[in-house]
Protein backbone atom coordinates (compact mmCIF):
# COMPACT_ATOMS: atom_id res chain seq x y z
CA UNK A 1 0.00 0.00 0.00
CA UNK A 2 1.31 3.23 -0.96
CA UNK A 3 2.08 6.23 1.41
CA UNK A 4 -0.32 8.57 -0.01
CA UNK A 5 -3.57 6.64 0.68
CA UNK A 6 -2.40 6.53 4.50
CA UNK A 7 -1.26 10.15 4.29
CA UNK A 8 -4.64 11.21 3.00
CA UNK A 9 -6.67 8.58 5.72
CA UNK A 10 -4.55 10.40 8.56
CA UNK A 11 -5.28 13.72 7.26
CA UNK A 12 -8.53 12.93 7.21
CA UNK A 13 -8.87 11.54 10.83
CA UNK A 14 -7.25 14.33 12.19
CA UNK A 15 -9.35 16.96 10.87
CA UNK A 16 -12.40 14.90 11.77
CA UNK A 17 -11.24 14.50 15.49
CA UNK A 18 -10.66 18.17 15.41
CA UNK A 19 -14.03 19.35 14.49
CA UNK A 20 -16.12 16.49 16.48
CA UNK A 21 -13.78 18.01 19.62
CA UNK A 22 -14.05 21.55 19.34
CA UNK A 23 -18.61 19.91 18.47
CA UNK A 24 -18.54 19.00 21.85
CA UNK A 25 -16.80 21.40 23.99
CA UNK A 26 -18.20 24.69 22.20
CA UNK A 27 -21.94 23.32 21.27
CA UNK A 28 -24.29 24.22 23.89
CA UNK A 29 -26.29 21.32 25.77
CA UNK A 30 -29.76 21.93 24.11
CA UNK A 31 -28.63 21.44 20.95
CA UNK A 32 -26.53 18.30 21.93
CA UNK A 33 -29.80 17.07 23.19
CA UNK A 34 -31.10 18.17 19.34
CA UNK A 35 -27.71 16.41 17.37
CA UNK A 36 -27.87 13.18 19.72
CA UNK A 37 -31.82 12.13 20.32
CA UNK A 38 -31.54 9.12 22.02
CA UNK A 39 -27.68 8.76 22.16
CA UNK A 40 -25.43 10.77 24.92
CA UNK A 41 -22.16 12.40 24.70
CA UNK A 42 -20.72 8.98 25.22
CA UNK A 43 -21.17 7.36 22.06
CA UNK A 44 -19.89 10.51 20.97
CA UNK A 45 -16.68 9.64 22.73
CA UNK A 46 -16.83 6.34 21.36
CA UNK A 47 -16.27 7.58 18.02
CA UNK A 48 -13.55 9.96 18.64
CA UNK A 49 -11.63 6.60 20.46
CA UNK A 50 -12.52 4.83 17.43
CA UNK A 51 -10.93 7.54 15.60
CA UNK A 52 -7.75 7.97 17.69
CA UNK A 53 -7.37 4.13 17.42
CA UNK A 54 -7.49 4.74 13.73
CA UNK A 55 -4.78 7.30 13.63
CA UNK A 56 -2.09 5.37 15.76
CA UNK A 57 -2.76 2.65 13.39
CA UNK A 58 -2.21 4.88 10.20
CA UNK A 59 1.26 6.45 12.19
CA UNK A 60 2.53 3.06 12.41
CA UNK A 61 1.56 1.36 9.36
CA UNK A 62 -0.80 -1.18 10.95
CA UNK A 63 -4.23 0.48 9.14
CA UNK A 64 -5.25 -1.48 5.88
CA UNK A 65 -3.61 -4.60 6.56
CA UNK A 66 -5.45 -7.68 5.89
CA UNK A 67 -5.78 -9.95 8.69
CA UNK A 68 -6.01 -13.21 6.44
CA UNK A 69 -3.48 -13.02 4.86
CA UNK A 70 -1.33 -9.89 6.04
CA UNK A 71 -1.29 -8.41 2.72
CA UNK A 72 -2.46 -4.58 2.05
CA UNK A 73 -6.55 -4.07 1.49
CA UNK A 74 -7.09 -2.09 -1.62
CA UNK A 75 -6.98 1.42 -1.69
CA UNK A 76 -10.19 1.90 -3.29
CA UNK A 77 -11.98 -0.35 -0.69
CA UNK A 78 -10.03 1.81 1.47
CA UNK A 79 -11.46 5.56 0.79
CA UNK A 80 -15.11 3.78 1.10
CA UNK A 81 -14.08 2.57 4.63
CA UNK A 82 -11.10 2.82 6.13
CA UNK A 83 -11.67 0.16 9.14
CA UNK A 84 -11.62 -2.13 6.10
CA UNK A 85 -8.99 -5.14 7.64
CA UNK A 86 -9.67 -8.03 4.86
CA UNK A 87 -8.78 -7.24 0.92
CA UNK A 88 -10.93 -8.08 -1.91
CA UNK A 89 -9.18 -11.81 -2.54
CA UNK A 90 -10.50 -12.82 0.65
CA UNK A 91 -13.81 -12.21 0.90
CA UNK A 92 -17.36 -13.98 0.12
CA UNK A 93 -19.55 -13.68 -2.71
CA UNK A 94 -21.81 -11.59 -0.79
CA UNK A 95 -19.50 -9.52 0.84
CA UNK A 96 -18.06 -8.62 -2.86
CA UNK A 97 -21.18 -8.24 -4.78
CA UNK A 98 -22.49 -5.38 -1.32
CA UNK A 99 -19.33 -4.13 -1.78
CA UNK A 100 -19.68 -3.49 -5.37
CA UNK A 101 -22.86 -1.83 -4.49
CA UNK A 102 -21.56 0.67 -2.00
CA UNK A 103 -18.52 1.28 -4.50
CA UNK A 104 -20.53 2.56 -7.30
CA UNK A 105 -22.67 4.66 -4.16
CA UNK A 106 -19.52 6.54 -3.32
CA UNK A 107 -18.82 6.81 -7.19
CA UNK A 108 -22.40 8.71 -7.60
CA UNK A 109 -21.05 10.53 -4.82
CA UNK A 110 -18.14 12.38 -7.21
CA UNK A 111 -21.02 13.27 -10.01
CA UNK A 112 -22.15 16.65 -10.49
CA UNK A 113 -25.51 17.30 -9.50
CA UNK A 114 -28.86 18.29 -11.38
CA UNK A 115 -30.65 21.34 -10.68
CA UNK A 116 -33.93 21.40 -8.02
CA UNK A 117 -37.00 21.67 -8.60
CA UNK A 118 -40.58 21.60 -6.62
CA UNK A 119 -42.41 19.12 -8.05
CA UNK A 120 -46.19 18.31 -7.85
CA UNK A 121 -46.94 16.17 -4.92
CA UNK A 122 -51.17 14.86 -4.65
CA UNK A 123 -52.12 16.57 -2.12
CA UNK A 124 -49.24 18.53 -1.41
CA UNK A 125 -48.75 22.62 -2.16
CA UNK A 126 -45.49 22.85 -1.82
CA UNK A 127 -42.76 25.81 -1.64
CA UNK A 128 -39.07 25.84 -1.17
CA UNK A 129 -36.17 28.39 -0.04
CA UNK A 130 -32.68 28.60 0.45
CA UNK A 131 -30.23 31.42 1.02
CA UNK A 132 -26.52 30.86 1.76
CA UNK A 133 -24.33 32.44 4.44
CA UNK A 134 -21.78 32.73 1.94
CA UNK A 135 -21.48 32.47 -1.78
CA UNK A 136 -22.37 29.01 -1.36
CA UNK A 137 -24.44 27.18 1.19
CA UNK A 138 -24.00 23.41 2.93
CA UNK A 139 -27.88 23.02 3.34
CA UNK A 140 -29.67 20.94 1.10
CA UNK A 141 -33.38 19.99 -0.03
CA UNK A 142 -34.84 17.77 -2.16
CA UNK A 143 -37.71 15.68 -3.81
CA UNK A 144 -37.17 11.94 -4.39
CA UNK A 145 -39.79 9.69 -4.52
CA UNK A 146 -39.47 6.26 -2.95
CA UNK A 147 -39.82 3.14 -4.37
CA UNK A 148 -43.18 2.32 -2.47
CA UNK A 149 -44.39 5.08 -4.20
CA UNK A 150 -43.92 7.39 -1.35
CA UNK A 151 -43.07 10.82 -2.01
CA UNK A 152 -39.85 11.83 0.18
CA UNK A 153 -39.04 15.17 1.34
CA UNK A 154 -35.09 15.59 2.56
CA UNK A 155 -33.78 18.19 4.10
CA UNK A 156 -29.97 17.89 5.68
CA UNK A 157 -27.75 20.46 7.10
CA UNK A 158 -23.59 20.14 7.30
CA UNK A 159 -22.18 21.10 9.73
CA UNK A 160 -20.55 24.67 9.38
CA UNK A 161 -20.61 26.76 6.08
CA UNK A 162 -18.93 28.21 3.25
CA UNK A 163 -17.15 26.52 0.30
CA UNK A 164 -16.13 23.28 2.64
CA UNK A 165 -19.53 22.90 3.89
CA UNK A 166 -21.00 23.25 0.03
CA UNK A 167 -18.76 20.10 -1.12
CA UNK A 168 -19.54 17.81 1.68
CA UNK A 169 -23.49 18.45 1.17
CA UNK A 170 -23.10 18.69 -3.07
CA UNK A 171 -21.56 14.52 -2.03
CA UNK A 172 -24.46 13.63 0.49
CA UNK A 173 -26.97 14.93 -2.33
CA UNK A 174 -25.70 12.75 -4.52
CA UNK A 175 -25.68 9.87 -1.90
CA UNK A 176 -29.41 10.39 -1.09
CA UNK A 177 -30.29 10.42 -4.22
CA UNK A 178 -28.87 7.10 -5.17
CA UNK A 179 -30.27 5.48 -2.00
CA UNK A 180 -33.84 6.96 -1.54
CA UNK A 181 -35.18 5.43 -4.93
CA UNK A 182 -33.40 1.81 -3.75
CA UNK A 183 -34.78 1.66 -0.66
CA UNK A 184 -38.60 1.24 1.08
CA UNK A 185 -38.13 3.51 4.63
CA UNK A 186 -36.45 7.06 5.92
CA UNK A 187 -35.00 4.79 8.87
CA UNK A 188 -33.04 2.57 6.09
CA UNK A 189 -32.16 5.75 4.31
CA UNK A 190 -30.58 7.31 7.11
CA UNK A 191 -29.02 3.83 8.16
CA UNK A 192 -27.23 3.52 4.51
CA UNK A 193 -26.33 6.69 4.71
CA UNK A 194 -24.60 6.77 7.80
CA UNK A 195 -22.41 3.46 6.65
CA UNK A 196 -21.21 5.11 4.18
CA UNK A 197 -20.58 8.54 5.41
CA UNK A 198 -18.99 7.65 8.94
CA UNK A 199 -15.81 6.23 7.58
CA UNK A 200 -15.49 7.47 4.24
CA UNK A 201 -12.17 9.68 3.97
CA UNK A 202 -14.23 12.12 1.95
CA UNK A 203 -16.01 13.29 4.71
CA UNK A 204 -14.70 15.18 7.17
CA UNK A 205 -17.59 16.24 9.77
CA UNK A 206 -21.72 15.48 10.12
CA UNK A 207 -24.75 16.19 8.93
CA UNK A 208 -28.55 16.21 10.37
CA UNK A 209 -31.06 15.03 8.06
CA UNK A 210 -34.69 14.67 7.84
CA UNK A 211 -36.59 12.69 5.54
CA UNK A 212 -40.05 11.88 5.09
CA UNK A 213 -41.94 9.37 2.88
CA UNK A 214 -45.58 11.20 2.52
CA UNK A 215 -48.28 8.64 1.56
CA UNK A 216 -51.28 10.78 -0.49
CA UNK A 217 -53.50 7.74 0.03
CA UNK A 218 -53.23 8.03 4.11
CA UNK A 219 -52.02 11.59 4.55
CA UNK A 220 -49.08 10.05 6.63
CA UNK A 221 -45.60 11.44 6.92
CA UNK A 222 -43.56 8.55 7.77
CA UNK A 223 -40.37 9.87 9.22
CA UNK A 224 -36.52 9.98 10.18
CA UNK A 225 -35.29 13.00 11.99
CA UNK A 226 -31.19 12.08 12.27
CA UNK A 227 -30.40 15.11 14.98
CA UNK A 228 -32.05 17.76 12.58
CA UNK A 229 -34.24 20.76 13.89
CA UNK A 230 -37.52 19.54 14.59
CA UNK A 231 -39.48 20.44 11.71
CA UNK A 232 -43.16 21.97 12.44
CA UNK A 233 -46.64 20.61 11.89
CA UNK A 234 -48.97 23.33 12.56
CA UNK A 235 -52.92 22.35 12.35
CA UNK A 236 -55.28 25.37 12.58
CA UNK A 237 -58.86 25.10 14.45
CA UNK A 238 -60.67 28.18 14.19
CA UNK A 239 -62.89 26.99 16.75
CA UNK A 240 -60.46 25.95 19.39
CA UNK A 241 -56.54 26.64 20.25
CA UNK A 242 -54.65 25.72 17.22
CA UNK A 243 -52.18 22.73 17.44
CA UNK A 244 -48.12 22.49 16.96
CA UNK A 245 -46.23 19.31 17.30
CA UNK A 246 -42.88 19.27 16.23
CA UNK A 247 -41.12 16.33 14.77
CA UNK A 248 -38.03 15.41 16.76
CA UNK A 249 -34.91 13.46 16.39
CA UNK A 250 -35.56 10.09 16.27
CA UNK A 251 -32.34 9.15 15.55
CA UNK A 252 -28.34 11.23 16.14
CA UNK A 253 -26.75 13.14 13.09
CA UNK A 254 -25.01 11.54 10.27
CA UNK A 255 -21.52 10.85 11.38
CA UNK A 256 -21.93 12.04 15.04
CA UNK A 257 -21.86 8.52 16.48
CA UNK A 258 -19.94 5.50 15.48
CA UNK A 259 -22.87 2.94 15.48
CA UNK A 260 -26.21 4.02 15.44
CA UNK A 261 -29.95 2.52 15.28
CA UNK A 262 -32.16 5.34 13.28
CA UNK A 263 -35.23 5.01 14.43
CA UNK A 264 -38.48 6.35 12.66
CA UNK A 265 -42.26 7.65 13.53
CA UNK A 266 -45.84 8.73 11.60
CA UNK A 267 -47.47 12.04 11.64
CA UNK A 268 -51.11 11.85 10.19
CA UNK A 269 -51.36 15.27 8.65
CA UNK A 270 -54.94 16.82 7.30
CA UNK A 271 -56.50 19.50 5.24
CA UNK A 272 -55.12 22.83 6.03
CA UNK A 273 -52.17 21.26 8.02
CA UNK A 274 -48.88 23.36 7.53
CA UNK A 275 -45.49 21.26 7.35
CA UNK A 276 -42.59 23.42 7.63
CA UNK A 277 -38.76 22.10 7.75
CA UNK A 278 -35.89 24.59 8.52
CA UNK A 279 -31.97 24.41 8.76
CA UNK A 280 -30.90 25.90 12.34
CA UNK A 281 -29.97 29.17 9.90
CA UNK A 282 -34.02 29.87 10.80
CA UNK A 283 -33.67 29.73 14.28
CA UNK A 284 -30.67 30.96 15.57
CA UNK A 285 -30.43 34.03 13.76
CA UNK A 286 -29.62 36.83 15.96
CA UNK A 287 -30.66 40.32 16.68
CA UNK A 288 -27.94 43.61 17.47
CA UNK A 289 -28.53 42.14 21.12
CA UNK A 290 -27.10 38.81 20.57
CA UNK A 291 -30.74 37.10 21.14
CA UNK A 292 -32.13 33.98 18.97
CA UNK A 293 -34.83 34.34 16.51
CA UNK A 294 -35.73 30.61 17.68
CA UNK A 295 -38.42 28.45 17.49
CA UNK A 296 -41.26 30.31 19.25
CA UNK A 297 -41.02 32.94 16.79
CA UNK A 298 -41.10 30.68 14.41
CA UNK A 299 -44.16 29.36 15.40
CA UNK A 300 -45.87 32.94 15.59
CA UNK A 301 -45.13 33.57 12.09
CA UNK A 302 -46.57 29.95 10.87
CA UNK A 303 -49.75 30.79 13.37
CA UNK A 304 -50.16 34.15 12.02
CA UNK A 305 -49.71 32.89 8.35
CA UNK A 306 -51.39 29.38 8.60
CA UNK A 307 -53.96 30.65 5.78
CA UNK A 308 -51.58 31.82 3.58
CA UNK A 309 -50.38 29.70 0.87
CA UNK A 310 -46.67 27.72 1.59
CA UNK A 311 -44.95 31.07 -0.96
CA UNK A 312 -46.31 33.41 1.34
CA UNK A 313 -45.49 31.73 4.18
CA UNK A 314 -41.63 31.41 3.32
CA UNK A 315 -42.06 35.21 2.73
CA UNK A 316 -43.65 36.06 5.70
CA UNK A 317 -40.96 33.77 7.36
CA UNK A 318 -37.82 35.73 5.66
CA UNK A 319 -38.98 39.53 5.91
CA UNK A 320 -39.35 38.50 9.79
CA UNK A 321 -35.94 37.36 10.28
CA UNK A 322 -34.91 40.46 8.23
CA UNK A 323 -36.84 42.46 10.69
CA UNK A 324 -35.62 41.14 13.25
CA UNK A 325 -31.17 40.52 12.49
CA UNK A 326 -31.61 44.36 11.65
CA UNK A 327 -28.33 45.77 9.54
CA UNK A 328 -26.72 42.08 10.74
CA UNK A 329 -25.02 39.43 8.03
CA UNK A 330 -26.58 36.33 8.38
CA UNK A 331 -24.49 34.03 10.51
CA UNK A 332 -25.37 30.50 8.79
CA UNK A 333 -27.43 29.37 5.65
CA UNK A 334 -30.67 29.20 5.68
CA UNK A 335 -33.32 27.25 4.54
CA UNK A 336 -36.97 26.69 4.47
CA UNK A 337 -39.48 24.22 2.46
CA UNK A 338 -43.10 24.34 3.19
CA UNK A 339 -45.99 22.57 2.22
CA UNK A 340 -49.68 22.91 2.29
CA UNK A 341 -52.20 19.30 2.82
CA UNK A 342 -54.80 20.09 0.64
Amino acid sequence: MENTILERIGAYLVEKRVALGEWLSASPVDKKTVLLASSDQQAVLDHLGAIEQAIEETESGALGICRICGGTVEDELLEVDYTADVCLSHLSTEEIGRLEDELELARTVQKALLPQEVPTIPGLDVAAYSRPAEFVSGDYFDFIDFGAGSHGLVIADVAGHGVSASLQMASFQALTRAIVPASTSPAEVAARIHGLFSHNIHFTTFVTLFIGAYSPATRTLTYCNAGHNPPLVFHPDHNQASIARWLRPTGPAIGLVEVNEFGQAVQTLYPGDLLVLYTDGVIEATDPGDNLFGTESLLQVVERLHDSSPKEVIRGIRETIEEFVVDRPLSDDVTLVVCRIT
